[in-house]
């Protein structure tokens, strides 16, 4: 998770923050808050911090006090009135909605209030989400359930229902890069060079937070190393670098870079016509099928299906230009 930073460090989610806090200020908080923010933009932290609001026992004009009991008590997540669940492995089980419900019949220990979080909360496999539908619709006074969700449409309609859904619009690339830049994180730029865009990777990595994380480890080079290979062996008709010892771990994100390379290519290229141009898409959204596949695989020969791709772009391009 994403929970070592704070609501401050992250400005896409300011707005949601100060829209939350007017809400708790007003008492016209919903029972049932639906956070459609994924982790990888910090929709945790975005929990913890709507828990700190409601929690909280002298809130400030921006936010939670930081310093009355309940604020110390969540930080150090020992608060008796905040519940939380997160999946254990892939779903959250039936068990653990059941444990939460009964959590918050409970009388509350600390100012009245009590909240419960679930993370990821589209990992709840039907029989949990049920036994969760009685407590969203009669959570009991000054009760307050926040889901947050990486991704929406797995979720049950029943539940979104019962819920206010709050989304953000997620920050474009140069607010990432800009983001980066506060955070000290971009790569240092020799004097009158043009700034490396780091954020070519985004889709690979997940998000602004990850990829934060990537710069900070050899994740983000290692990705790189991918982006140069796959255009040396492109345009060699043989595999080069790393790729050729590629391990099974490893391929999802290598083709997921070969995949972007590939758009980037149609975009760039003025020496293919149309047609050309359109098979290399269709070569590309074959090789996200393939990764996606990937997942639920057993283990495949890295290097041929790598190969394979090599030489049907090359077959592709020198055929038809």
């Amino acid at each position: 998770m994403s929970t070592s930073y704070e609501i401050s460090s992250l400005p896409w989610l300011s707005a949601s923050h100060e829209l939350l806090l007017k809400q708790v200020r007003l008492g016209s908080l919903s029972h049932g808050h639906l956070l459609d923010v994924h982790t990888q933009l910090g929709g945790d932290v975005l929990a913890q911090s709507m828990a700190k609001l409601i929690l909280c026992q002298a809130l400030t004009p921006v936010g939670a006090c930081g310093q009355c009991k309940a604020c110390l008590l969540v930080s150090a997540g020992t608060h008796p009135d905040l519940h939380s669940v997160a999946p254990d492995g892939n779903q959250i089980k039936v068990d653990q909605i059941r444990s939460l419900c009964s959590s918050l019949t409970s009388t509350a220990q600390q100012g009245g209030k009590r909240v419960a979080i679930i993370y990821q909360s589209e990992r709840m496999n039907t029989a949990s989400a049920n036994a969760l539908l009685k407590t969203l619709e009669e959570p009991g006074k000054e009760t307050f359930l926040l889901l947050q969700t990486d991704r929406t449409a797995a979720l049950l309609a029943t539940v979104k229902s019962r819920c206010q859904t709050l989304s953000i619009t997620p920050p474009s690339n140069a607010e990432v890069n800009a983001w980066l830049k506060g955070q000290q994180l971009l790569p240092v730029v020799p004097d009158g060079a043009k700034p490396h865009d780091v954020t070519w990777c985004l889709s690979v990595v997940g998000g602004p937070i990850q990829l934060a994380q990537s710069l900070q480890s050899d994740k983000y080079q290692t990705l790189l190393n991918y982006r140069k290979e796959w255009a040396m062996s492109l345009s060699s008709g043989h595999l080069c670098g790393s790729l050729l010892a590629l391990k099974d771990n490893q391929l999802i994100d290598a083709l997921q870079v070969l995949y972007l390379y590939l758009r980037h290519f149609v975009l760039k290229s003025n020496d293919i016509n149309a047609f050309t141009k359109a098979q290399v898409i269709t070569l590309a959204a074959k090789i996200m099928e393939m990764r996606h596949k990937l997942t639920t695989m057993a283990a495949v020969n890295t290097q041929a299906l790598c190969m394979d791709y090599v030489l049907a772009f090359r077959q592709l391009t020198h055929t038809h230009r």
